[in-house]
């Protein structure tokens, strides 16, 4: 038998590297199979051309990703108390009043951060594919430095799952995981984040060194051959034959990205709505008017048919003045009608026609023309969100509406009948609906 190819030394120099005796100790003391597991992988595209241009996509993208969600969590409205976590510490980023224009503006931010989240799995899959084999190194550090760069990578491989995998999840209304998603979110987000930033000061210049390098990626499978050895050990040591070019990965990766995009852009786009074959909340479940997606339905919010019929009213305080209103004056009053999207955190969105009274008029009804704050009840008693807080800018917008109707028609139970808050760029959650009472605050 022949004896294997001599290992890398690493970019942190030789097994001797100080704390020499430890590195010594770990190379002598290898586990039973370590050599063969690490020889298992023999795939000759992998190394550092591949692994960089998955990398470079990553890095074009995984940015926007982040910022999208930090913009989502601000959008929940932090100075009001009702972003979660509410309690971030020092991880409280600069946060502002979320503005009502353009009225897309949440409908973008949500969408993009939910199908990019979905779009790139391939890519994570692609880009974890191509460095596995570095999972079984051993010795698995070679010095002090490498030692912390593992650190940071696992972090940063750790992450990453863990975010994709909980964003599925919570997408799909599958909470298995026992904890609180936006907790979880949260905190993971700057762990991920704070792990690529290491990893891209480390390795960016190996990636532009790679992607610098000779093009790989127009070679036909015939004549895919492994690059050089390299200092990451991402060379298959005992390199088999090929089965698949390097462009014929990338293609994989592209067209598995390209069908995931297809099956989830129709969340976010009325007119491709029946194509969102991933989103439980993607499609449309009914005909008619009201036929738009429901995020939670009535009878899921525990509210009856008692409550929302002739005996509601809405109360309506503003200072030392309350109003209680039923349907009919509510619908006596000024109506005004505005196109506006409602947008979901688990990323769908639709843009529909209300109608119904300016919330900015309700506030006049009751002595404050200028409020700071409107607080909104639901007759939902047991929901996370079943009140809702509206910032001044929120409550005095031209088409902030307590809408009675949608498309024509009256809303439907499951769209809050009997009245519901529709403000441009508010997240859905906090549209709140079956509204029982709003308090201005001058």
């Amino acid at each position: 038998m022949s004896a294997s190819p001599p290992r890398p030394a690493g970019p942190d120099g030789p097994p001797s590297a100080a704390p020499a005796r430890l590195w010594r100790w770990l190379d002598r003391h290898r586990p039973p199979g370590a050599g063969a597991v690490t020889d298992a992988w023999r795939s000759p595209v992998r190394g550092p051309w591949l692994t960089s241009v998955l990398g470079a996509v990553l890095l074009a993208t995984l940015p926007l990703v982040i910022v999208t969600g930090l913009l989502d969590w601000i959008a929940y409205g932090p100075r009001l108390g009702q972003a979660f976590p509410r309690e971030v510490g020092w991880l409280h980023p600069p946060v502002f009043d979320w503005p009502t224009r353009p009225a897309w503006l949440f409908r973008v931010t949500q969408g993009l951060h939910v199908t990019l989240g979905i779009v790139l799995v391939p890519v994570v899959l692609g880009k974890l594919w191509s460095v596995v084999p570095k999972l079984f190194d051993w010795p698995p550090a070679r010095s002090v430095a490498q030692v912390l760069e593992r650190l940071s990578l696992l972090l940063l491989v750790g992450g990453i799952l863990f975010q994709t995998a909980t964003g599925l999840l919570n997408i799909q209304y599958a909470y298995l995981f026992g904890f609180d998603f936006y907790t979880a979110h949260w905190y993971g987000a700057w762990v991920f984040t704070a792990a690529l930033v290491t990893h891209v000061a480390i390795k960016l210049p190996r990636l532009v060194t790679a992607l610098r390098g000779p093009g790989l990626g127009r070679t036909p499978v015939e004549r895919t051959r492994p690059e050089p050895p390299d200092p990451d050990g991402l060379v298959a040591r005992l390199p088999g034959p090929a089965t698949l070019s390097r462009r014929g990965v990338l293609a994989l990766v592209g067209g598995g990205s390209l069908l995931l995009a297809a099956l989830t852009l129709g969340q976010s786009v009325d007119a491709l709505r029946r194509t969102a074959l991933l989103l439980p909340r993607g499609r449309r479940f009914a005909d008619g008017p009201n036929g738009f997606p429901v995020n939670r339905s009535v009878a899921a919010a525990g509210v009856t048919g008692e409550q929302t019929g002739p005996a509601w009213r809405l109360t309506v305080r503003g200072g030392e003045r309350t109003v209680t209103l039923d349907r009919g004056r509510l619908l006596a009053l000024a109506q005004h009608t505005a196109a506006l999207p409602i947008a979901c955190v688990e990323g769908w969105s639709t843009a529909q026609t209300w109608t119904g009274v300016r919330l900015r008029d309700l506030a006049a009804l009751v002595g404050t023309p200028r409020p700071t704050v409107a607080r909104v009840r639901s007759l939902e008693r047991a929901g996370l969100f079943r009140e809702a807080i509206l910032h001044g800018d929120q409550v005095t917008d031209a088409d902030a509406l307590l809408a009675l109707r949608v498309n024509g028609v009256d809303l439907s139970p499951d769209h809050g009948y009997p009245a519901r808050i529709i403000v441009p760029a508010l997240p859905g959650v906090h549209c709140t609906k079956w509204v029982e009472e709003i308090a201005f605050d001058g």
